[in-house]
């Protein structure tokens, strides 16, 4: 069902700041994830039906800070555990009206304690730390998940979630599902290299000047697993996107998110920037492949879709 406008803003409004804070930085069934990687739904009478009497999800209380680690919750089928998220998470459609305990890195104690959470799964920036560790005085389990961009990750993420949701077994379970499909994504990327492969140059312009990505982010990450190469190096983090920036990059397609682009005023209003019509994606904006944009929690968050979206993107932009 669509969101009412007011929702519809408000989710655009979390996500541009959720990017510009950090989320940049660092067989599709049911909700998006493969059938084979779903567990059963949680009972809504017992918070996890599958696990023993007395097992430490018994009582579980989960509050998940990240958008990629509360789509875990969900994949596991843990949802009925769930307290409170933070802000950036907005998948599937059911997190969204989960209680919200504000943006991940602007957190108060008392907003999380008033929830009663026996544990807390975050990315590591989180925070303040100071909340955190008041948090952590009060009783509450709280662990962080390190973020570097890679598989595993994901792979941190699910085991993290397996702990504090006392299913350990199923994150096991769900971890060989999603490796065994991370694993012939790669293959099927690395099967038929391109002579060429193209270049693609990230933008972000979620609100301000739009920024361009170099090394050592999410959205490097991604052009990289999907086979293609990142228009931009030898700098990490963003810049600008200046006129010189563009002209040096020369990038052949340029990857957005969906979010970026409304922010913009949509895709003719972006080919129409000055800095833009530098580049040879530019002279091929009439193509499909000119101009690629994906969900930000989707394109950059490193939750268990990642298997899918790097499939989607290498069809779409190395093997068009």
């Amino acid at each position: 069902m669509p969101c009412p406008p007011s929702a519809n803003t408000s989710r655009r409004s979390v996500l541009r700041k959720l990017s510009l804070a950090g989320l940049a930085g660092s067989a599709v069934g049911v909700a998006g994830w493969p059938l084979r990687a779903m567990a059963a739904p949680a009972d809504a009478k017992s918070p996890n039906p599958g696990a023993p009497p007395g097992s430490a999800a018994d009582g579980a209380r989960l509050i998940t800070l990240g958008g990629g680690i509360t789509e875990v919750v969900y994949a596991l089928g843990a949802q009925a555990l769930l307290v409170g998220t933070d802000t950036t998470s907005l998948y599937p459609a059911a997190a969204q009206a989960t209680p919200k305990v504000g943006y991940l890195r602007q957190l108060s104690a008392e907003g999380l304690l008033a929830l009663r959470p026996t544990a807390v799964v975050a990315g590591a920036d989180a925070g303040p730390p100071v909340v955190l560790d008041q948090i952590r005085s009060a009783g509450v389990k709280v662990e962080l998940v390190a973020a570097d961009h890679s598989w595993e990750e994901v792979r941190r993420k699910v085991a993290a979630v397996g702990r504090a949701a006392g299913r350990e077994a199923a994150a096991q379970a769900l971890q060989q599902q999603l490796d065994a499909r991370w694993q012939a994504v790669q293959e099927r990327v690395r099967a038929q290299p391109p002579a060429r492969p193209p270049r693609v140059l990230f933008v972000l312009s979620h609100s301000g000047s739009p920024q361009v990505a170099g090394e050592q982010t999410a959205a490097d990450a991604m052009i990289r697993f999907m086979g293609a190469r990142n228009a931009l190096g030898g700098f990490q983090g963003y810049r600008p996107m200046t006129a010189e920036a563009m002209a040096a990059a020369a990038p052949d397609v340029i990857l957005t998110t969906t979010q970026g682009l409304e922010a913009v005023g949509g895709t003719d209003a972006f080919w129409q920037r000055p800095e833009v019509a530098l580049t040879p994606a530019f002279r091929q904006r009439h193509t499909p492949r000119a101009l690629v944009h994906l969900d930000a929690l989707e394109l950059l968050g490193f939750g268990p879709r990642l298997p899918d979206v790097v499939e989607r993107l290498h069809r779409q932009v190395v093997r068009a």
